[in-house]
């Protein structure tokens, strides 16, 4: 099942200086945060996938144009050098096609631009290019393809510090609760989409704002609430959290790793076809 990924963020809320790399490619330990999501999808056997290249589409093709194994995997190395064997490897079976779908395209626009790319599959996935998540993705889709629906996403809860206040017409506040805690869920990507959704899309559009509220509205799409780990890296105090959790080995995200330790059970409530929602137990 291929995978699109959207890369073409500029990442301004986490530049410091001129660092010149597209956000997908800013790391997380030794590895871009693009690669790490690459990683998860391989994990659940999903190993052909779509770039879709923005700003910074030089550093991400050069980037796998000059991979190297031996910065994550073991290895074995002889005749001074010359000869190196891998004991494990990462990408050997991946097929990655490289898409500019331009600077300034809106993410609706970047799919439609790829779609060539996937007229063999009535199912495909697509994400974000700056968000993990050790969400079970084939029990995902199992329970997606049960369904009519052209497109499902990820159904978090907010990560945001903020306080939503409450305020009476007269200025008194009268509440104040932090937004994690809300009754509400934000849209955490991971999409899976048939090519119905194409049905939805107009040129130039958008993808959640413009086809996933169409076909909402039409009764054609789901979403998966989903309490395990998520988490995004739009700023530079979320990029630092994810790299300490790299650092002291407890990174979730990182589902392909047997040498992580995982605390506790992720839970998914997947929507069944009649409505109602069951819960699973995510991959910890």
């Amino acid at each position: 099942m291929k995978v699109v990924l959207f890369c073409g963020g500029l990442g301004m809320r986490m530049r410091s200086g001129t660092d010149p790399l597209p956000k997908p490619m800013m790391p997380i330990g030794s590895r871009p945060v693009l690669w790490h999501i690459m990683r998860y999808y391989a994990h659940f056997g999903h190993t052909e996938f779509i770039l879709c290249l923005g700003y910074g589409a030089r550093a991400v093709k050069d980037y796998f144009l000059d991979y190297h194994e031996t910065h994550s995997n073991d290895f074995v190395m002889s005749d001074g050098g010359e000869k190196i064997e891998l004991l494990a490897s990462d990408i050997s079976d991946w097929r990655i096609t490289f898409v500019d779908t331009g600077i300034n395209t809106a993410i609706g626009e970047r799919l439609r631009r790829v779609r060539r790319y996937l007229e063999d599959d009535d199912v495909f996935l697509a994400n974000y290019g700056d968000v993990l998540t050790d969400a079970p993705m084939n029990e995902i889709v199992a329970d997606f393809v049960k369904t009519d629906a052209v497109g499902s996403l990820l159904a978090v809860d907010p990560q945001d510090s903020f306080h939503v206040v409450k305020i009476d017409p007269d200025g008194r506040l009268t509440g104040i609760e932090p937004v994690a805690e809300l009754e509400m869920r934000i849209n955490g990507g991971y999409f899976v989409f048939r090519q119905g959704i194409f049905d939805y899309l107009g040129e130039g559009e958008d993808l959640v704002m413009d086809a996933c509220v169409r076909a909402a509205k039409a009764g054609r799409f789901r979403a998966v609430r989903y309490d395990g780990f998520w988490a995004p890296m739009d700023t530079l105090k979320e990029r630092s959290q994810l790299e300490e959790l790299d650092r002291t080995g407890e990174r979730p995200w990182a589902v392909w790793d047997e040498r992580v330790q995982r605390h506790g059970t992720g839970s998914l409530d997947v929507p069944t076809i009649d409505g109602e929602s069951r819960p699973t137990a995510g991959p910890r």
